[in-house]
């Protein structure tokens, strides 16, 4: 259940996803009734913000990211997250990611209140996410060092867009693959180089209860 004093909420920007799928996350068109390629699913995510609000207090700038431990079909739960904090943030702009971050506020995130049944905590931490062209480059020192590129298609200047889907993340993904990406953190260590990778506008929000 929403907490009652949990404000109205939006986050509007894009989110940079690797997960160790060999070809894309199949969680995308199944919305997570398909196994991922590879069984479980391991992935991270760095997310930036255009723009965002909690309650009056603005958002606009920062830079969070997740880690995501999933153990077979998305839809059958029992995930191992995480979530980074940009440790450019206030202490009540932080306060307020987390719980928009953790499922507690409800809206497009609640989901994950449902779905991650081990939350393994939330770190302040500088994260660092740039756009090179049509590169992400997604940092967090000593934890994150990752790429992210849109696949090529027939018309180089065209990204290769899977549209009008009920995926949570957006209705629009980006098909992408990760170039270099190591992850090290709360006793995973991960190299997804190479593995699938996705990119979408986000437009998330929760209303005040």
């Amino acid at each position: 259940m929403t907490d009652a004093n949990i404000p109205n909420w939006r986050l509007q920007g894009e989110i940079a996803l690797n997960c160790n799928c060999k070809v894309f996350c199949p969680c995308v068109v199944s919305l997570g009734e398909h196994p991922p390629t590879e069984g479980r699913c391991f992935a991270w995510a760095g997310i930036h913000l255009d723009k965002g609000n909690w309650g009056d207090l603005a958002l606009d700038g920062l830079n969070v990211a997740l880690l995501l431990d999933i153990p077979g079909r998305m839809a059958d739960g029992g995930w191992s997250a995480a979530a980074y904090i940009d440790d450019r943030a206030s202490p009540k702009q932080a306060e307020g990611l987390e719980k928009i971050l953790s499922g507690a506020a409800g809206g497009h995130t609640g989901l994950f209140s449902l779905l991650v049944s081990d939350f393994l905590g939330v770190k302040r931490v500088p994260i660092t996410y740039e756009v090179d062209g049509k590169v992400r480059r997604i940092q967090i020192p000593k934890i994150l060092d990752g790429t992210i590129e849109p696949i090529k298609g027939v018309n180089s200047d065209e990204d290769v867009v899977i549209r009008n889907t009920r995926y949570w993340m957006s209705p629009d993904v980006t098909v992408a693959q990760a170039g270099k990406s190591k992850f090290k953190d709360f006793g995973r260590v991960w190299n997804l180089t190479g593995r699938s990778a996705e990119l979408a506008a986000i437009d998330w929000s929760g209303p005040g209860r």
